[in-house]
């Protein structure tokens, strides 16, 4: 049996209703773990790295070919890039009226928050995992990202 993203909500609507600090759900393939991180009610915020990370490698291209492709765009030495770890909604700021986490030229730290992403009315956000500055941002905001997907192009510094 496998879980649809709505299972999953209702699942953890269930858990907020109730008093429950933590529940595991295990099917056969499937494990689920649920934890209550703060007062009643709260439900703890996710965090994750973006992953996976990926460090820039010179690639031999005969004749680069035109395109506005965010996946096919090579990436030059002294660059990560920044990929999305999840499928869902990439947001550039906490809300509408506030201003971007990052811009193109941005430089971050270890940690520094560079977006988010949405999936299901829950935000993940996603983290810087090297230091440097921003050097593209290939989704445009309350754009639909795939798994895998480039979000940053991170210069890093030395």
């Amino acid at each position: 049996m496998t879980l649809s993203y709505k299972d999953v909500a209702d699942i953890i609507k269930i858990i907020d209703a109730s008093r429950c600090d933590e529940v595991i759900v295990e099917l056969a393939d499937v494990k689920i773990v649920v934890r209550r991180g703060g007062g009643a009610g709260a439900v703890a915020p996710v965090t994750v790295p973006a992953a996976p990370v990926e460090r820039a490698r010179p690639t031999p291209v005969a004749a680069p070919k035109a395109s506005t492709s965010a996946v096919a765009a090579p990436s030059p030495e002294g660059q990560i890039i920044v990929r999305a770890p999840m499928t869902g909604t990439f947001y550039r700021a906490a809300s509408p009226k506030d201003p971007p986490f990052v811009d193109v030229g941005s430089v971050v730290a270890v940690g520094d928050t560079l977006c988010s992403i949405e999936v299901m009315k829950l935000f993940t956000t996603i983290t810087a995992e090297a230091a440097g500055k921003i050097s593209r941002i290939f989704p445009n905001n309350a754009e639909l990202v795939q798994y895998d997907q480039p979000l940053f192009a991170i210069e890093l510094t030395t």
